[in-house]
């Protein structure tokens, strides 16, 4: 596995690194306004869909998202890229995070390579209800090109088409602009992962299954499955116990964290204008206190990742909810202090911000609350029962333990 995704499998890395730091300071994010909310004085969804869709495709067209590979030595700057991008509109970094969490799950999982001109996205919520099935079917000949069929690096077909899915799919992010998809799926044997070119015939994004505001430029509508061809992309259950997975996870707080800043530098912009009051000067001192509390964890997290990237100590799962959980509890905890020292103002006539705090509002959504907290707790005490650790820090042994609604 090379240590950063836009080099082949089997190819060294690629000379150099590659500089994301200008991804936040790109023109086009700041100048477009459907990004950052456009007309203040209404709001269009299906504008604000089209312009972060349009964007979304410049950024993967330019390779701008070929970060580098979690686990690799460089997983600060991979986090980084992710919160710059969220900084500035959350909606692209939701995009942007699944295209590179599926890069990242392919080189992991011994999947087929994306290639130039693909836009990639990771479909795996499971709600309770039915949800997306699979079939094994006869496949078709070695080499046959169909909208089923998903190629390799090499452009040989990965694998003969044998499996078709069925049913819908909720919160199916970028479903009008992305090329492919890994897919969660219920298999007779169980839930297995599936990669899926989406110009299938078949496939249907439905019609008013994305109302939200926040977040509305994610583009996550149901997407309904008719008989489509799928390639199997790892084992049954494989998708979530591989170490990657929660790897993953804490890239999605770093987007959340991105979000956060983007959030406060409506407070810290007011504070340059003029000089705050002790009031506003108060919220400002605590949100910079939040803010650079979950920096220097994310950055302690991506470190262990480095360090440990196979989860060979057993501590990816302890990891994953602990900074996930602090991430929401800043975010969340810096949405109120910028709402307090700056009042109805910004949020009734800075579109902007407005809808930063709406996408921050949905986004954070994706942490699973006090269940993740619930079960965190369970798996300390189940480390102190067996006598593993003698303390909370040590997370040793616990790495078995799976949830396959993190994400």
């Amino acid at each position: 596995m090379s240590a950063d995704a836009s080099s082949p499998a089997g190819s060294p890395p690629t000379a150099g690194r590659r500089d994301h730091s200008g991804l936040r300071d790109d023109p086009g994010l700041r100048d477009d306004p459907g990004l950052r909310g456009g007309d203040a004085g209404s709001f269009d969804p299906s504008a604000v869909r089209r312009s972060v869709a349009a964007r979304f495709t410049a950024l993967t067209d330019a390779g701008a998202l070929r970060l580098p590979l979690p686990g690799q030595g460089r997983t600060r700057e991979r986090f980084r890229a992710l919160s710059d991008l969220a900084r500035e509109d959350l909606s692209l970094a939701r995009l942007a995070e699944g295209h590179a969490d599926a890069v990242a799950i392919l080189h992991e999982l011994g999947g087929p390579l994306p290639q130039d001109g693909e836009r990639w996205a990771v479909w795996a919520a499971q709600p309770p209800g039915p949800g997306l099935t699979a079939r094994e079917t006869p496949g078709s000949p070695a080499g046959e090109s169909g909208p089923g069929t998903v190629r390799a690096a090499s452009g040989e077909a990965y694998e003969t088409i044998g499996w078709r899915l069925d049913g819908v799919k909720p919160y199916c992010s970028g479903a009008h602009i992305c090329t492919h998809a890994l897919i969660s799926a219920d298999t007779a044997e169980g839930r297995r992962l599936f990669a899926v070119r989406l110009d299938a015939a078949g496939i249907s994004p439905l019609p008013g299954t994305w109302q939200a505001v926040g977040m509305a430029g994610s583009d996550s509508p149901d997407v309904a499955f008719s008989d489509i061809p799928a390639v199997p992309v790892g084992t049954v259950g494989g998708y979530i116990d591989r170490p990657g997975f929660q790897h993953g996870g804490i890239g999605v707080a770093a987007c959340w964290l991105g979000g956060a800043r983007g959030v406060a530098d409506t407070l810290f912009a007011a504070a340059r204008r003029r000089a705050p009051d002790a009031h506003t000067a108060a919220h400002l001192g605590a949100v910079d206190v939040l803010l650079s509390a979950a920096e220097t964890v994310l950055g302690a997290a991506a470190d262990d990742i480095d360090a440990d990237p196979d989860d060979a100590l057993g501590g990816g799962r302890v990891r994953s909810l602990r900074v996930r959980a602090l991430v929401e509890k800043v975010c969340s905890e810096v949405m109120t202090h910028v709402g307090r020292a700056t009042g109805a103002g910004p949020l009734c006539h800075d579109a902007g911000h407005a809808r930063a705090v709406a996408d921050l509002t949905v986004y954070l959504r994706q942490h699973h609350a006090e269940r993740n907290l619930a079960e965190l707790g369970h798996l300390l005490g189940d480390v102190r029962e067996s006598g593993e650790s003698g303390g909370a820090g040590d997370t040793g042994g616990v790495g078995h333990h799976r949830n396959a609604d993190v994400r």
